[in-house]
């Protein structure tokens, strides 16, 4: 095996390989897809040799090649990695290759690696390092960092280096003909859309601040049958809680030997990164993932990678009331005391006290950015309530918004200045709220200092961290000037999610933004959840969650069981419907319990106690989806990695033409295993659209279940009930010996 600088390098981990070339005077992709195998030197050299395309008619005398930092100098004219300048020059970068080093994991270099490759350019006088690496579980993750060094070029300098772009793009083979990305608004979050993979370019563009409602989220270059148990899927995403750019591009002449190009970057804003001699940018990191099983293998491919990190949460998610639909800003003790009670009643394990406890909050047009406990609604501070629901054994949770300030508050006014915005006037307020500036050192302190003393003070076990609006005309004016400040804001909130872990040891932390509008492994990497969104009707629940947990896992996503009537949504749904929904993430409940009759609470403690009993499978299985003809339903599931155990929901969200689902196959279980299959209806009956079920259904609704072989199961698949709209069905599975 070739092993060093001027080498053919792999890097290859459970199923998934990388292959460069570094040779040249940048390295080139020579393959990422399917495990290659190990290669010997005849294999790398035919690697090699198949590299190159035709010279084409009309166009550069020599064959294009596609670099991993692809530029106009190598032929490429499409989306480049770099855009920038000098004051107008050093617009034509030419990267070279300086040095690279190679290690690889595992007595059979087949669990991962990593390249890391240095390039100067003499050009734009930028040296810069780009890290390859390939994690156990076929993740790759590209870092990428440059420092401006003015002695390597006449040409600028002294000048400041102004980077427009710095994006990480791989190339895909022309069997990738569709693009899957997301779209979506406030409580209809990560919507799919798919289209082909046309001529030209296929731009997704966050310039919110953050993500967004409507974030691109994944992008997916995949195979004409791709699906989730289906196809081959090649996806990036940004590691990245500020602006973002995505593309998938493809030119006539292609990318090399390959098809078209995928690839992802920081959505920089003009002027927002220069670089005088000596200093450096370092790029949010960039993942790439390959599957060929399927959109599922590339959620499960993720979410071995997050729960293989040493920050992963261990310790059982809490079934969790958060208290914002349940009172709003009508905060009481005594009302507030009863919902604790009936909390306990039905085996709640967490407490989480919403928006509306803090200085002149007594709606959402006031207050924000006073971080004190109002003593007008509180007389004697939080400790009372802090007091009962610790009486019970559950934690205590509390809400802030630390990014944002009202004008109408005590900080706003006493520092103006400290608001984000142009400095010559500020623009329209969303939610009644503007951008506090955390750039700015002395508005950095004081929040730090705020949200930690009121942790320390009541002994905070969990924040919900809230971000309810865009960033607009997001320039800062410390410097006398206004200058775009996004980069710099995204870092100051990691800096100091950072500061309060250090601070508050085991202090677990939810990231909010108006529900999903900052979903993304850069929060991630610093939080403990993720609110998919702020809609809690489980018939939009269930698309938004499915979608989430392509890059995130359950445990890491609340779900909370809402009232009959959805406060965003106005739809009715049933009690059974709500709770199996809510059961298979993070869940809790946002309701105002003292509304549920003694029926109703009984059923909430059985989905309590059948939550406590499911959540290690749920936390750390596999999640699967069946590929369904028919859009109005759906069948998805996790299976325990061992296999020994599944939980699959059955679900119909609105009426379609056929009367019979015909058979339906079980994803993720073996074929030649037999289960007991037992039909979960602690929390109530679902409706049916039918006279009788199949009578595997009725004896799978026995105590005892059915036995059925996997074969049936899985692969030959069963008829399934004919359920009424917005209903739903819980499968427990079992291995049988």
């Amino acid at each position: 095996m070739l092993d060093g600088y001027g080498a053919v390098l792999a890097l290859r981990a459970s199923g998934a390989s990388l292959v460069i070339d570094a040779s040249g005077r940048v390295p080139r992709v020579l393959h990422w897809g399917a495990d290659l195998g190990r290669l010997d030197e005849a294999a790398a050299e035919a690697l090699r040799e198949t590299a190159g395309p035709a010279v084409l008619n009309n166009s550069p005398d020599v064959p294009r090649t596609f670099s991993l930092w692809p530029t106009e100098f190598e032929g490429w004219a499409g989306t480049p990695a770099q855009e920038g300048h000098a004051s107008g020059s050093a617009t034509t970068p030419r990267p070279r290759t300086a040095a690279v080093r190679y290690r690889h994991d595992g007595a059979d270099a087949d669990e991962g690696g990593a390249i890391e490759i240095d390039l100067v350019d003499e050009i734009t006088a930028l040296r810069s390092t780009m890290t390859l690496t390939l994690d156990r579980f076929g993740v790759l993750a590209i870092d990428v960092s440059i420092v401006r060094d003015a002695l390597l070029s006449a040409d600028g300098a002294g000048l400041p280096y102004t980077l427009d772009a710095l994006r990480v793009l791989l190339p895909v083979p022309e069997r990738a003909v569709e693009i899957l990305d997301f779209t979506g608004k406030w409580c209809r979050e990560r919507a799919p859309q798919r289209g082909p993979v046309f001529f030209g370019s296929h731009v997704r563009r966050a310039r919110r601040g953050k993500p967004g409602h409507d974030a691109p989220f994944l992008v997916v270059a995949g195979t004409e049958n791709l699906d989730f148990g289906h196809g081959e899927a090649w996806a990036t995403h940004l590691a990245w809680s500020g602006d973002a750019e995505y593309v998938v591009e493809r030119l006539t002449e292609g990318a090399g030997p390959f098809s078209a190009v995928l690839g992802v970057g920081e959505g920089l804003r003009p002027g927002e990164i220069e670089l005088a001699d000596g200093e450096r940018y370092d790029a949010p990191t960039a993942l790439f993932v390959w599957s060929g099983d399927g959109l599922d293998g590339v959620a499960h491919r993720l979410h071995r990678r997050l729960r293989a990190r040493p920050s992963h949460p261990r310790s059982p998610r809490p079934l969790t009331l958060n208290s914002w639909e349940a009172v709003y800003f009508d905060h009481d003790l005594d009302r507030l005391a009863a919902l604790v009670e009936r909390a306990g009643r039905v085996g709640v394990e967490r407490v989480v006290l919403d928006d509306g406890w803090f200085h002149g909050r007594r709606d959402a047009n006031a207050g924000l950015g006073d971080w004190f406990v109002d003593r007008g609604v509180w007389p004697d501070g939080l400790s009372p309530l802090v007091t009962l629901v610790r009486s019970h054994g559950m934690q205590f949770g509390i809400w802030f918004e630390p990014e944002m300030v009202n004008l109408d508050s005590d900080l706003a006014r006493a520092h103006p200045d400290w608001v984000l915005g142009p400095r010559q006037a500020l623009g329209a307020t969303a939610r009644d709220q503007h951008v506090l500036d955390l750039t700015r050192p002395d508005a950095y302190a004081h929040v730090l200092e705020r949200v930690s003393a009121i942790v320390d003070e009541y002994g905070v076990d969990y924040i919900k961290w809230d971000h309810n609006r865009d960033l607009s005309e997001p320039v800062s004016g410390a410097a006398g000037i206004d200058r775009p400040a996004v980069h710099a804001q995204t870092l100051a909130l990691y800096r100091m999610l950072d500061t309060l872990r250090e601070r508050h040891p085991g202090l677990e932390i939810e990231t909010c933004s108006g529900g999903g509008g900052r979903v993304d492994l850069g929060i991630l990497d610093r939080t403990d959840r993720v609110w998919a969104s702020d809609c809690n009707d489980p018939v939009e629940r269930l698309q938004i969650e499915r979608w989430t947990r392509m890059l995130v896992p359950p445990e890491l996503i609340g779900s909370h069981l809402g009232a009959e009537r959805s406060h965003t949504t106005s739809r009715r749904t049933d009690l059974s419907f709500r709770l199996i929904v809510a059961l298979t993430s993070h869940a809790g409940i946002e309701w105002d319990l003292q509304e549920a009759d003694e029926e109703e609470l009984e059923r909430i403690a059985r989905w309590g106690t059948a939550y406590r009993e499911l959540r290690g499978l749920i936390h750390t299985g596999r999640v699967v989806n069946a590929d369904l003809a028919d859009e109005a339903t759906m069948l998805s599931g996790i299976v325990a990695d061992d296999g020994s155990r599944a939980i699959c929901t059955w679900a119909r969200l609105a009426t379609s033409a056929p009367g019979q689902s015909g058979r339906v196959r079980f994803p993720g279980l073996d074929a030649s295993a037999r289960y007991t299959v037992r039909i979960r209806d602690d929390f109530g009956p679902s409706s049916r659209h039918q006279s009788s079920d199949p009578s595997w259904i009725t004896a799978a609704l026995a105590p005892e279940g059915v036995e059925l072989p996997g074969s049936v199961l899985a692969v030959a698949g069963v008829p399934m009930p004919t359920l009424n709209p917005q209903q739903a069905m819980l499968f427990d599975l079992t291995r049988l010996p």
